[in-house]
């Protein structure tokens, strides 16, 4: 057990432990075959303590003290896989559990020496996760390699060196996808299928993550925490240099592009299984059917659609990722989601008892319908109940902004604090009773606007308990609300007296003041429920990948700096074509003109046929327009320039 102390001390990368094996010498070829040997005789004879006591050896040497770079430690190398294998593979009843974890942490410790290549550590992986769920051992090393890689994931820069190790390849991510869908539709299938005992002990252990999903956690925070925070070298201006970093940005957002494609694909699937389970509570007699429907929800946490789908809507509504390409390959799965997280939180929602006693008395209904006005009883019928209907979106400003001094106020106390909150129209302030200060003139002063240059609203200072001053600024701290209008407040208070010895700590406690946004203290509530929220997001991102597609294609340079030529209404009167070579040249026939006639254009025009031909020399690419003559004349007339004249040669 002190190997295997010293192995947990010296996975710690901050200990100094860690750099004294490092550098130490590799252990010797002979030395490795010895310990094989202790391991194989220890296997003939079953001594589980021996062989456990070998594993953590193993850890030890394959992470610090072994090399395979000659064949005969090659040899070695294989002698010590087949082992670990045999013992991995073996079955339940030969084996305890304890070991067949040893066995995992070995291989993973040794796991570029036992697979050198990068094509053998993808067939391991390929092969743990494909034959994972037939066999305890082959599941278990699969998790362990998974942890290990998604740790080492979260403390690499994208680009590095070790990056492409850590991420693996698209085929190996939608193997791992496919488990985790797997994974959250059986956990959803359980709130449905399980015993009443069962259901409670589910609900007791989650939300916990698999290994497979805190692996996607893992590539998915990865990725976007690169790409949000991603910057160009300021110490490096060179062309290199920022052509460099626009190929990585594109490498960047093409991975993203890729995984939100499966993870969307994924969590289509396991919210279509969310829907069918909602439905078949919702029409069974179950005795706990309300305590499993409200379960429900907390168990949806714990699959990929409250680890993965809530963090890549919030990362995709950066500006980094609203590019047209995204909104282009994104929108079709967006929309699926919302019909169906909208219609599984509306299911969910109808089961509630506010929602249940509102539509189970058909006579209060129809009495509030009685009092309503012809025109509101006729939207009253055509409006259908979603979702939202009767929830309070809550406001981050609900719960008020709490703004104080220290407590009691020291001598020469100075404090200044603004308070914004963005799109109130007024500001309302409710002062603690426990607000005083020594004298009148150690007061606070509240103005309406960022700074103290701002219009002042009002002061307040002193105390009545009988000490400093004896007496307040006007009519003292308020006691009810005061309103600021605006929606920014800025508070100053400065104590400018110095304490005397019969002041006690009441009469200088400052002050504390709760500033919203709203009149009334009104409760606030928890948060919306998990669904209706993701419904909320996932329509929030929607209409913004929505916008995109309709605005379109960025403007280029070129198009505005052709945005006078574009704009012209000559132009606008040609019809152009683009050739076989691509050569842009007029059409046969001109188009109708989009403009109303304004000159002399009655007559009929036609293109001559030479207009088409090009002509002689390489300082054209465009054939000349030949103008009607009603144009040529106006223009002669703006222009001041008259026709010009060809007189006859006088010989």
């Amino acid at each position: 057990m002190c190997i295997h102390q010293l192995n947990l001390l010296a996975a710690s990368n901050n200990l100094p432990i860690t750099n004294f094996l490092g550098k130490q010498h590799p252990i010797e070829a002979h030395h490795l075959s010895s310990i094989c040997d202790i391991m194989e005789k220890a296997m003939v004879n079953g001594d589980t303590c021996i062989i456990r006591c070998i594993l953590v050896v193993f850890q030890v040497v394959f992470k610090f003290f072994f090399s395979p770079q000659t064949e005969r430690n090659r040899d070695i190398v294989r002698r010590s896989g087949l082992l670990l294998w045999q013992l991995l593979m073996a079955p339940r009843d030969q084996i305890c559990s304890e070991i067949q974890k040893e066995v995992c942490l070995a291989i993973s410790s040794g796991l570029n020496i036992l697979y050198p290549g990068e094509a053998e550590i993808n067939n391991l992986l390929k092969l743990v996760l494909t034959e994972g769920e037939r066999n305890s051992g082959l599941s278990q090393l699969r998790d362990v390699i998974l942890t290990n890689l998604a740790e080492q994931l979260q403390n690499n820069r994208f680009g590095s060196e070790d990056d492409d190790h850590y991420r693996l390849n698209d085929e190996l991510l939608h193997y791992i996808l496919k488990i985790v869908v797997r994974e959250s539709c059986v956990l959803i299938t359980k709130c449905q299928t399980v015993s009443k005992d069962d259901f409670q002990r589910l609900l007791s252990t989650v939300p916990a993550a698999s290994s497979c999903l805190r692996y996607l956690m893992a590539v998915q925070n990865h990725l976007l925490s690169n790409t949000i925070l991603i910057k160009p070298d300021e110490n490096d201006d060179s062309d290199s240099s920022l052509q460099g970093e626009t190929l990585k940005v594109q490498e960047l957002k093409t991975s993203i592009l890729s995984l939100a494609t499966q993870i969307l694909t994924g969590c289509d699937e396991v919210l279509e299984m969310l829907q069918q389970v909602t439905t078949a509570l919702i029409n069974s007699d179950i005795s706990d059917r309300e305590q499993r429907l409200k379960g429900l929800e907390q168990i949806t946490k714990a699959t990929m659609l409250g680890h993965l789908l809530p963090v890549l809507l919030t990362s995709l509504m950066h500006p980094n990722l609203q590019t047209l390409t995204m909104a282009d390959a994104l929108m079709p799965q967006l929309v699926q989601l919302v019909l169906y997280t909208s219609q599984t939180a509306l299911l969910l929602k109808t089961q509630s008892p506010v929602f249940s006693e509102l539509n189970s008395s058909p006579s209060g209904a129809s009495e509030q319908k009685g009092k309503l006005l012809p025109d509101e009883r006729m939207l009253e019928e055509k409006e259908e109940p979603g979702f939202l209907t009767g929830l309070k979106i809550p406001a981050p400003w609900a719960a008020g902004k709490t703004v104080e001094t220290v407590h009691p106020v020291r001598d020469n106390y100075k404090f200044k604090e603004t308070v914004h909150i963005p799109g109130a129209r007024c500001l309302y302030l409710r002062f603690d009773n426990r607000c005083s200060s020594q004298y009148d003139y150690d007061k606070l002063v509240i103005y309406a606007g960022p700074n103290t240059n701002s219009r002042k609203v009002a002061e307040y200072g002193g105390n009545t308990l009988g000490y400093g001053s004896r007496s307040v600024l006007g009519t003292g701290w308020p006691k009810d609300l005061v309103k600021v209008e605006g929606d920014t407040v800025t508070f100053s208070f400065e104590m400018r007296s110095g304490r005397e010895h019969n002041t006690p700590d009441k009469a200088m406690w400052g002050f504390a003041c709760t500033v919203r946004a709203q009149e009334s203290s009104e409760d606030v509530s928890g948060g919306l429920p998990f669904l209706v929220d993701l419904a909320l997001g996932l329509s929030v991102l929607a209409c913004s990948m929505l916008r995109i597609l309709y605005n379109g294609p960025e403007i280029t340079k070129d198009e505005e700096t052709c945005q006078e030529l574009l704009r012209s209404k000559l132009l606008q009167r040609c019809q152009w074509q683009v050739e076989a070579n691509g050569v842009i040249s007029p059409a046969l026939t001109p188009s109708p003109s989009p403009l109303p006639l304004t000159i002399d254009e009655d007559r009929e025009f036609t293109y001559p046929s030479d207009v088409l031909v090009p002509p002689v020399g390489h300082y054209f690419d465009l054939p000349r327009i030949r103008l009607p003559p009603g144009i040529m004349i106006k223009l002669r007339e703006i222009s001041g320039r008259a026709r010009p004249q060809f007189r006859p040669s006088i010989k």
